[in-house]
């Protein structure tokens, strides 16, 4: 069985992570002709594009998309939990809020790993890299603020240091608030 969770909780994790990044690439209005751009629109087209003609976006949030997630993560604790009891289940409206918290944590850890990605990228290549400038594009409207505050110092940029700092203390922040479900997510 918990090879089976371990299958099924990083299949979903990963594919919830490119529909959140397709939410986050649309509000950014980053380059859409970018090939990571559309890896995730062809990764996500198959079931976003029919629930787009259905359900509107409200201003530069795509609510079809952002559904798509919510029930992702729905759809995650109740498999788990199906595969933990070995197929008897009650279904309740906890697996909702669930969804709501593993959507949002979701969120945190993309944003995360897209820094990380970023940090690395920028040791190694010299600019020229699609991936590079998209991340680039996604992770500036949080790190420019930043850098009013914190300047560059000796060629370092301790912006994106200042930012997985407030992520930390958010991530502790709701695991205070929440409680101790909130590492489990």
């Amino acid at each position: 069985m918990n090879a089976m969770s371990f299958l099924i909780s990083t299949l979903l994790d990963l594919y919830i992570m490119v529909v959140i990044l397709r939410i986050w690439l649309q509000a950014a209005r980053a380059d859409f002709y970018n090939p990571f751009s559309q890896f995730v629109v062809k990764a996500t087209q198959p079931i976003v594009g029919p629930l787009r003609r259905f359900i509107p976006s409200i201003g530069s949030i795509d609510v079809a998309t952002l559904l798509f997630a919510y029930v992702l993560c729905v759809v995650k604790f109740v498999l788990l939990t199906l595969i933990s009891t070995g197929g008897a289940m009650n279904f309740s409206t906890f697996y909702l809020f669930l969804g709501l918290l593993a959507l949002v944590k979701a969120a945190g850890g993309l944003l995360f790993w897209v820094l990380i990605i970023r940090a690395i990228l920028s040791w190694v290549s010299q600019g020229r890299s699609p991936i590079e400038y998209l991340f680039h594009q996604l992770t500036e409207p949080m790190l420019a603020p930043l850098r009013r505050i914190i300047p560059v110092m000796g060629g370092l940029d301790l912006s994106v240091l200042a930012l997985f700092i407030i992520l930390q203390f958010a991530n502790f922040l709701m695991g205070d608030i929440i409680g101790p479900i909130w590492y489990q997510l």
